[in-house]
């Protein structure tokens, strides 16, 4: 099994992107956004060390967190973003990586990791990525969904602050191995993914892998059964 990432912008269209990547084409998506707020919930640790860092004025009467009043904090601070970076991006790649190993075991030949801040975070997932996805479009194109996607993102300075904080979405197609241009309507998008969807069911790189691990195992096995029998007339003789 290998991993795809997907990424892009914030309000690029990513979302689209992999919904016709699982709905239309069966891939599995592991949405890192899902993690995110499944890993702060009440009561989880990273519910906790939030609450500590940022103060009970983030949380809600139910004792959600308040993700508007969170965000107006870090997106207008690089320093506290960043904290709060370090303290939900460990809980949601354990969670994601779990997820991983799940859709191993049943077989599958890859996995798509919907991942937003792939090139920010820039962690130790990138060396086992084997392809990436990047989803883009124009900035005015960005802000004009990002300002119609809920109340909060109505402002315009908030919402290109919220831009800006992300890497160029011109730098991280450089870094791509596919680009989905989602500047047009709906059917271009679906026939550039349909593309990409056809060229990674054609890769057997998942088959080096599964060979690899199967030869590793095998080795692991052989190596003990050797130290076993060696192990076994030492005592024997002795």
């Amino acid at each position: 099994m290998f991993i795809v990432a997907l990424t892009g912008g914030i309000s690029t269209g990513k979302s689209t992107v992999a919904r016709m990547l699982q709905n239309e084409h069966g891939i599995p998506i592991i949405d890192a956004d899902y993690y995110a707020r499944k890993v702060v919930e009440p009561g989880r640790r990273a519910w906790h060390k939030i609450v500590e860092e940022f103060g009970e004025g983030i949380i809600k009467a139910d004792r959600c967190i308040d993700r508007d009043k969170l965000g107006r904090i870090v997106f207008s601070d690089v320093a506290k973003r960043r904290r709060l970076n370090q303290i939900t991006h460990p809980e949601i790649m354990r969670e994601m990586i779990w997820m991983v190993f799940k859709y191993a075991f049943k077989g599958y030949a890859f996995v798509i990791m919907d991942l937003p801040l792939l090139f920010e975070i820039n962690g130790d997932i990138m060396r086992f990525i084997h392809k990436i996805i990047v989803v883009t479009c124009e900035q005015d194109i960005q802000l004009k969904r990002l300002m119609e996607r809920d109340v909060m993102d109505r402002n315009v300075e908030l919402a290109k602050l919220k831009i800006n904080a992300q890497m160029p979405l011109e730098e991280k197609a450089c870094r791509a191995n596919f680009v989905i241009d989602n500047n047009g309507d709906i059917e271009e998008t679906r026939e550039q993914v349909k593309q990409v969807a056809s060229i990674l069911k054609a890769d057997r790189f998942h088959i080096k892998i599964r060979l690899f691990i199967g030869l590793g195992s095998l080795s692991l096995v052989l190596f003990t059964v050797y130290l076993s029998i060696h192990l076994g007339l030492f005592r024997w003789f002795t």
